[in-house]
């Protein structure tokens, strides 16, 4: 009784390790399939450094529209001598004025702003004046004047403040010290989008 029940039992034994074996068989073949059918295929898991911009935040930067880079504060000197027979006469004015140097966002065309990567190229408008009647004519003072003057007479005398005015503010080095602002400036803008690697370049300025 005891043998037949040892027999019986190493035939259970000996059954649920083929069980066992059988299913440990299948388990590798199945995996093995299941390696061979993907092994082209992968999932990487991480940081997506691809950084875009949207034409909603492109509009956005161009309705900021006039922006200054720099400006200079003059005053002018001018005068004007007319003889007459019987006397002279002297007009002598001050003109103060702010030159204002910057760029129009409005005038860039569609390609502006392209992003590869991380990375993103702007192509900014040229430097202009951004406010072409930059004297103050409300701070406009006579310093000397004897005789009668036309409005005409004044016309030309603030058209002579005007030419000496541009010519002393507006100088390439002006000019090249407004596109320094605006590469920095606008660099700053861009990473504050998230973008690391940031080139500004500026068209040349026809002043």
């Amino acid at each position: 009784m005891k043998k037949r029940l040892l027999r019986e039992i190493k035939d259970i034994s000996t059954y649920v390790w083929v069980k066992l074996v059988g299913f440990a068989l299948l388990i590798a073949i199945g995996g093995g399939l299941l390696y061979w059918f993907n092994k082209d295929n992968h999932i990487d898991v991480g940081p997506d450094q691809h950084i875009d911009i949207t034409p909603t935040q492109i509009a956005a930067i161009k309705q900021i529209g006039q922006w200054e880079f720099l400006s200079v504060r003059d005053e002018e000197l001018v005068d004007t001598l007319s003889r007459g027979f019987f006397s002279d006469k002297e007009l002598v004015r001050i003109y103060y004025g702010t030159v204002r140097l910057g760029i129009d966002l409005q005038k860039t065309d569609d390609k502006w702003i392209q992003v590869t990567d991380t990375a993103v190229v702007a192509t900014l408008p040229p430097i202009q004046l951004l406010d072409r009647n930059f004297i103050d004519e409300a701070q406009t003072r006579s310093f000397f004047e004897s005789g009668s003057w036309s409005s005409a007479d004044r016309e030309a005398l603030y058209n002579r403040a005007y030419q000496k005015m541009y010519a002393r503010c507006v100088t390439p080095q002006n000019i090249a010290t407004a596109e320094e602002n605006a590469r920095q400036q606008f660099a700053q803008l861009l990473r504050s989008l998230g973008f690391e690697k940031v080139w500004v370049n500026i068209e040349k300025s026809p002043l």
